[in-house]
């Protein structure tokens, strides 16, 4: 049986629980890997003003980077269970620290989808899924909260970061920026993955459990599925449809709003702003929605969201002054903190624990594969139309396609229908 399954007493029990020094290291790559890769829309305009690219061309490097990731968040997840997540978040911040190190020498399009499409595509599908299965299995009590920790980071990160990136590119230029970044990634990543411990066993220790000896089971109406079980109930292609609309939402927002506010004429510190708005106000959607996923079901959270994304995309349409993209940044961004933390239980509540990790991997190649779709397909409708306003309105029409999916997802019967 799982060593999750069960927490055994232990009389001598440290003091200290090595669990916490694993959320801290999770939380600070959440915060450097994540916050940097998602300020990829602050290099986009100065791209296209030195190459003359079009958007969509330049959008693509990121969509590549986002397929890649989906891939490969299955074959790390496969690896960290060989080879232990240190190792591999290792190897993940080396090839993102390389990928912008790369990024500062390009002068062709080409260059630009190999060392960011690719190379920090790679890196970055090591973020996500070994750092919140490493967590998971120290903590059985305290595990979303523990894991809402951790995502917190990617926010917070996504706050932070677009002001850095904008203050160096404004102060430097775009490709000492970038070589900037690539030695604090390196430093950064590297250095706090040297903390990582794949399971407690390797400290000597056990899951952290606040009720010691009891058995810890998954609820009796969930069924525990394997993928290839689960591939063949509709609710999981629902699922992939559900997160597919996420992603394609999430970050044709996250690549485009800064282009689209500095095309308003709002100055580029402004427009980095909004960005990092959007990624702070998502920590607090981690944990009020979050916290509510827990009382309501986290499928209504996903309807909640939708909801409120569909009524705030309408409202970004015809937003030309900087107090209305500070209220469409803030609502987006406290809906999207929302979504993020209900994505794992959601997956949890229909399949189960047996393959979660397996699933959860397969699934999230719907969230990648519509967070590269958007991207591009917002940057093609702006080089077709001159503007952003029937990309947005592309965007509300997925949103409320993933609020239909949503409302209609029913719980599995026992018979796998």
């Amino acid at each position: 049986m799982s060593d999750n399954n069960f927490s055994h007493p232990n009389k001598n029990k440290p003091r200290f629980f090595y669990g916490y020094i694993i959320v801290i290291a999770a939380f600070i790559i959440m915060l450097v890997g994540y916050g940097l890769y998602n300020s990829f829309g602050i290099f986009l305009t100065p791209l296209i003003n030195e190459f003359g690219w079009t958007r969509a061309t330049t959008s693509g490097a990121f969509s590549l980077s986002m397929i890649l990731c989906g891939v490969l968040g299955i074959v790390v997840g496969g690896l960290t269970d060989k080879f232990g997540s240190r190792i591999v978040m290792t190897a993940c911040g080396c090839f993102l620290a390389l990928g912008f190190l790369l990024m500062s020498q390009i002068s062709a399009a080409w260059q630009l989808y190999l060392f960011y499409g690719i190379i920090i595509g790679i890196g970055i599908s090591g973020v996500w899924v070994p750092l919140l299965s490493t967590v998971a299995r120290w903590f059985d009590k305290k595990r979303s909260l523990m894991t809402g920790i951790v995502l917190s980071g990617m926010g917070l990160g996504t706050l932070i970061s677009p002001l850095v990136v904008s203050r160096l590119i404004s102060t430097y230029d775009w490709r000492m920026a970038s070589m900037i970044l690539g030695i604090v990634l390196l430093v950064i990543i590297v250095l706090a993955s040297q903390f990582l411990r794949h399971a407690p066993s390797q400290k000597g220790q056990t899951p952290y459990s606040e009720n010691e000896a009891v058995e810890q089971e998954p609820p009796l109406e969930t069924k525990a599925f394997s993928l290839r079980e689960a591939s063949h109930v509709r609710q999981f292609w629902m699922v992939f449809g559900i997160l597919f609309c996420w992603g394609f939402c999430a970050f044709s927002v996250v690549v485009h709003i800064v282009p689209y506010t500095i095309e308003l004429g709002i100055p580029a510190v402004n427009a980095a702003n909004i960005l990092a708005t959007i990624g702070g106000i998502s920590v607090i959607g981690n944990y009020v929605l979050g916290h509510l996923g827990d009382r309501i079901g986290n499928r209504r959270i996903f309807i909640i969201g939708f909801i409120i994304w569909t009524a705030i995309l309408l409202w970004l349409v015809p937003s030309k002054q900087l107090w209305m993209l500070y209220i469409f940044a803030i609502i987006f961004g406290f809906a999207d903190g929302g979504l993020a933390a209900s994505e794992s239980p959601i997956i949890a509540w229909l399949f189960g624990l047996r393959s979660h990790g397996l699933i959860f991997g397969v699934l999230g190649l719907g969230f990648t594969i519509g967070g590269a779709v958007g991207p591009i397909v917002t940057g093609q409708i702006f080089d077709l139309t001159g503007g952003y306003q029937v990309a947005f309105l592309v965007c509300a029409a997925f949103s409320i396609f993933g609020l239909i999916i949503s409302s209609i997802l029913k719980p599995i019967k026992a018979n796998r229908d």
